[in-house]
This record gives C-alpha cells, sequence and structure tokens, in this order.
C-alpha cells in the first residue's frame, strides 16, 4: 500500500507488479472460468443488443474493485458496472484522488460468443493524467502493461508501434455504427476513400494493443468512455503512438473532448486520420 508522503511513481515501482497480480487473479478467479461456459441467466442487455453484461463482467470488477482499493488506500474505483449503476461515480475521473478505471470485460460480445478476443482492463490516474495502464488478453494469456516515461511492453519485451509502410493502405478500426450520431457517421466516412482500409473495431484494448504492437495503423472511435480508451492509450503513447480528436488536440480522459478521435502509430497518421475525419485530404 501507498505510504506517507509517497509519490504515484514511487507507489508504481514498487507495486506494479502486485497490480499485475491482482488482474491475473480476478481473471482466473471470475472470468475465464465462465469462458464458454456462459448460461442464459448471466447474461443480460444494459443498453441495447449490442452493450452486453454478463456474470464475469460484474464478479470481476468487484474482486479488482476490492483489491486495487487496498493496494492504493485514498484511491477509487471507477469501473464500467459500477458506473452504470450510479452515473455520478464516473465524476470521480474529474478528482485529484487516485482513480484506477477498470474494464472488467473489454469485448463482452466476442466473450459471450466464445472468442478469444476479450480482454480486462485497468488504468491508474491522477488528476485526469494517465500515470499506468495494463491490458490483459486472458483467453491468450498475454499482458501489456505501459507506465508514463517507462514505455510499454507485452509480456516483458518492449512493444514500438513504428509508422505503417509507404505506399500501403491504412488499416483503421472504427466505431460500431450503434456509438455513432449522425454527425460522427458522416465524419466516420471520410475515411471510406483511397488508400485507406476502414474495418469494425472489436474489443477497444485489444486494438490499441494491436497499434503499439504495429499490426494496426490506426483508429477512429467516436463515445469517450474511459475504461474502454484510457489503458489502450496510454499503452500507444509509451509505444511511441499518438492520439488526436477532432479538434486536433489529445484525447482527454476528463471529457469534453471533439468526436470522433484516434489514436495512430505516430503523430502524421493521427494527423492524416483527423483530417480525413474533418472531411480533409
Amino acid at each position: 500500500m501507498i505510504e506517507d508522503n509517497e509519490t504515484i511513481d514511487e507507489f508504481l515501482a514498487r507495486h506494479a507488479s502486485d497490480v499485475e497480480e491482482a488482474i491475473r487473479k480476478a481473471a482466473a478467479a471470475e472470468i475465464m472460468p465462465r469462458f464458454r461456459q456462459l448460461a442464459a441467466h448471466e447474461v443480460d442487455q444494459k443498453s441495447g443488443p449490442h452493450d452486453l453484461v454478463t456474470d464475469a463482467d460484474r464478479k470481476a470488477e468487484l474482486y479488482l474493485t476490492e483489491a486495487l482499493s487496498a493496494l492504493l488506500p485514498g484511491s477509487v474505483v471507477v469501473g464500467e458496472e459500477a458506473v452504470h449503476a450510479n452515473p455520478a461515480s464516473y465524476d470521480a475521473i474529474r478528482g485529484e484522488a487516485p482513480v484506477w478505471i477498470v474494464d472488467p470485460v473489454d469485448g463482452t460480445r466476442q466473450f459471450v460468443r466464445g472468442e478469444p478476443g476479450f480482454c480486462t482492463l485497468v488504468a491508474l490516474a491522477q488528476g485526469g493524467v494517465l500515470r499506468a495502464s495494463w491490458t490483459y488478453a486472458a483467453a491468450l494469456d498475454r499482458l501489456a502493461v505501459a507506465i508514463r516515461g517507462q514505455g510499454a511492453t507485452l509480456d516483458g519485451e518492449p512493444l514500438r508501434a513504428g509508422s505503417p509502410e509507404p505506399g500501403r493502405d491504412l488499416e483503421v478500426a472504427t466505431s460500431h455504427p450503434d456509438y455513432t450520431t449522425e454527425d460522427q457517421k458522416e465524419a466516420l466516412l471520410g475515411l471510406w476513400t483511397e488508400g485507406v482500409a476502414p474495418r469494425a473495431c472489436g474489443s477497444a484494448g485489444l486494438e490499441y494493443l494491436a497499434i503499439a504492437q504495429g499490426r494496426l495503423d490506426a483508429t477512429a472511435f467516436s463515445w469517450e468512455a474511459a475504461w474502454d480508451h484510457a489503458a489502450g492509450l496510454l499503452l500507444v503513447e509509451e509505444a511511441g503512438g499518438a492520439h488526436l480528436t477532432l479538434a486536433g488536440e489529445p484525447f482527454r480522459i476528463t471529457g469534453g473532448n471533439a468526436l470522433p478521435f484516434t489514436a495512430a502509430r505516430d503523430a502524421a497518421t493521427a494527423r492524416r486520420v483527423v483530417g480525413l475525419l474533418s472531411g480533409g485530404v
């Protein structure tokens, strides 16, 4: 746990591995035993057929809330399922206390279908600044970690996003139409042009990981929920990538962003995608 006058950097130096252990234990206890074993009564809809929640989501979030709060006394947890139950709890992201941002199962649709393309996302932020993040693909047993100023790793090996190969179409993962306004849909149509290969996104966390690995060039997302983006945005940054909103500014986890926004392998690609979203060339 954090000691008197200890900084977040000092806490991470001592406890980053403990956070990793908590995430792995949550997945082992509450997620993987339900993978491909879900009963009908363990799956519910929230806002619609594309917005699912399972017992794995709920129970893994409770596990992580208890474990992470104990590691860092005085911190708060903003989890997707807790915010669904109490939307006002999201405001903690804008406060000064350290905040854990948790998506227990990112890619719930894939999880429900029995596909391995889901992950657990945890980020630690303070004062609106991301300090560390963990992306754990439990079915694949792969863990990506990013700590601000210290780089990004996947299973302990450094990640570098690199730059897209010149002359090749940009591969861009885009928002599902159910999560876009009419104006955002019009902006996203700018990607359907020569030199770009847009496709529907899967788990947001795994799309960010693909950028950090240099396997995907960019995303174009139209929603702000921090639990989907916080971990991946820091991962991309620390792998050498960049993110920009439609206003040409970095994405803020505290909200108020001009949407859609992009995360990309490098700054030039981020600017190109924003230009297309803005109706540019």
